[in-house]
C-alpha cells in the first residue's frame, strides 16, 4: 500500500529522494540544471505527496536490472552494472588488498626491529597468517567467481 501522500515528510524522506534524483543525474535520465530544480523542491517539501510529485517521470528501479522479457533473446553480453563499491579496484581484488595490508604491517614490525637493535616477535603473522588462509579457502572453494 502506497503512503498517504498527505503524511508530513521527514528528513530522511527527503534525503532519500535527493539520493535517488542524484542517482538519476548521474546515469543520464535528468540534467543538472533539472537536479538542482528538483532539489531545491524536495528540500521544500512538506508532504510525501510532494516528494513523489518530484520523481513520478523518474523509474523507480533501475531499468538495467531488470529481466530480460521473454519476447526478446538474451544476450551473452555481461549486463551493465551501475558504478559502485565492487567496481573499486580492491574491492574486485582481494590478493592487492592483502599484500598491501601485510606490507605495511611487516613494514612497521622491521622498523621496529632495526630501531629497538634486536629481532622482534614476529607479530604481522597474525594478520598475514588467518586472513591468508580466509582468502586461499575462498579461492579453492570457487566463491570470487560467484560473487554477483
Amino acid at each position: 500500500m502506497p503512503p498517504n501522500p498527505e503524511i508530513r515528510a521527514s528528513d530522511a524522506d527527503r534525503d532519500r529522494v535527493a539520493a535517488a534524483l542524484r542517482e538519476h543525474c548521474a546515469e543520464g535520465r535528468i540534467t543538472m540544471d533539472e537536479l538542482h530544480e528538483r532539489l531545491e523542491t524536495v528540500y521544500a517539501a512538506k508532504t510525501v505527496g510532494a516528494l513523489q510529485d518530484v520523481t513520478a517521470d523518474l523509474p523507480e528501479t533501475d531499468l538495467y536490472e531488470l529481466p530480460v522479457p521473454a519476447t526478446r533473446k538474451a544476450t551473452m553480453a555481461p549486463a551493465h552494472r551501475q558504478s559502485g563499491a565492487l567496481d573499486r579496484p580492491a574491492a574486485r581484488n582481494p590478493l592487492a588488498v592483502y599484500a598491501a595490508v601485510n606490507l605495511v604491517t611487516f613494514t612497521i614490525w622491521l622498523i621496529s626491529c632495526v630501531a629497538s637493535g634486536s629481532v622482534l616477535f614476529p607479530w604481522w603473522i597474525f594478520v598475514a597468517g588467518p586472513w591468508g588462509v580466509a582468502i586461499l579457502a575462498g579461492i579453492l572453494s570457487g566463491s570470487r567467481g560467484r560473487r554477483s
